[in-house]
């Protein structure tokens, strides 16, 4: 079992920054591919960014590419995503999810066994 915590959200002026942190619980967290996704109001829940267990494989969505930079430190159970450029559309609720199998990409919503309780991101223009 796997428990994660989100933290760093907030509000930003658009162009500003933010880091999101993740804390999961767990022996086996290193070996979890773990995933950024977001839901803005209205939407559905989307993609942002996956990392492999060792950090050597990364994805990003390509509304974030170029902006975003997901990383993690299996020392301290952590991982994180650093947002530049933000963008009033980049305004959702954030969630940090863990997977127990790699499907080649991390970009479905429904391989993710595991989720945190999300933090609130807001963009203002």
């Amino acid at each position: 079992q796997v428990q994660l915590v989100e933290s760093g959200g907030g509000l930003v002026q658009a162009g500003g920054s933010l880091r999101l942190s993740c804390a999961a619980s767990g022996r086996t967290f290193s070996r979890y591919p773990m995933g950024w996704l977001r839901q803005a109001p209205g939407k559905e829940r989307e993609f942002v960014a996956v990392i492999i267990w060792s950090g050597s494989i990364t994805y990003y969505a390509d509304s974030v590419k170029g902006r975003f930079t997901i990383s993690r430190d299996n020392a301290k159970n952590t991982v994180y995503l650093q947002m530049n450029s933000l963008k009033p559309e980049d305004t959702a609720v954030y969630y940090c999810a863990a997977s127990r199998v790699w499907d080649g990409s991390g970009q479905r919503r429904g391989q993710y066994d595991y989720w945190g309780q999300g933090t609130q991101v807001t963009v203002s223009s």
